[in-house]
């Protein structure tokens, strides 16, 4: 199953003057997500649909959940790369096993005034620990850019272990001591190793 959203705005009709032709050749964003059962492959087939389609991969997330893939994709392309994808994808997802969602979208604006920030956490596995630090930062009107978490066995006890890894963006306004204090303290409580450290440029 393909499904198909298109955010604000239409593609131009006709084709693009001459002089605005280099300016149009990249200029779609593109989103898009894929979940299939897990195979050899599946990467490579979709891939090269988008080549096909003379998009361009401008940042991707994969990974295998259970026995199911997960594909997130930022692809760019030129106006017509929208609707050549639809296409080409929905013939993989009658040969492949998968489904897509794609839809438009535009340049993420970098605010200058937030200060990128690494969160890593690792404890033994309970329940609660995405959403305790979701919202110690929502609270804080502090961004969250990226998460990665995986479960894993400790290497000598075999205890079931929590890995949190996040990118966030902290406000210039925010009181970066106080911040820090009030973090470890919240990790102290829940018996959180944790890391709170600026990104390196």
């Amino acid at each position: 199953m393909l499904l198909f959203a298109v955010g604000a705005g239409k593609a131009p009709r006709g084709l693009p003057n001459k002089s605005k032709k280099s300016s149009n050749l990249m200029s779609q964003l593109i989103v898009l997500s894929a979940i299939g059962t897990d195979r050899t492959a599946v990467v490579q087939d979709i891939s090269k649909v988008i080549l096909g389609c003379g998009g361009n991969i401008e940042e991707s997330r994969m990974t295998t959940l259970g026995n199911e893939f997960a594909v997130l994709m930022l692809v760019s392309g030129n106006w017509h790369t929208l609707s050549r994808l639809e296409k080409g994808l929905d013939k993989l997802t009658e040969d492949a096993d998968l489904t897509f969602s794609i839809r438009k979208t535009s340049s993420r604006k970098i605010s200058e005034d937030r200060m990128p920030y690494a969160v890593d956490v690792v404890c033994l596995d309970q329940q609660g620990i995405v959403y305790a630090l979701a919202n110690f930062f929502a609270a804080r009107g502090i961004e969250i850019a990226d998460v990665a978490t995986r479960r894993y066995a400790a290497a000598h006890t075999g205890a079931p272990m929590f890995a949190v890894q996040m990118a966030i963006n902290v406000p210039s306004s925010i009181n970066l001591a106080l911040l820090r204090d009030d973090f470890f303290d919240m990790a102290d409580r829940m018996n959180l190793d944790a890391i709170l450290d600026p990104v390196k440029a």
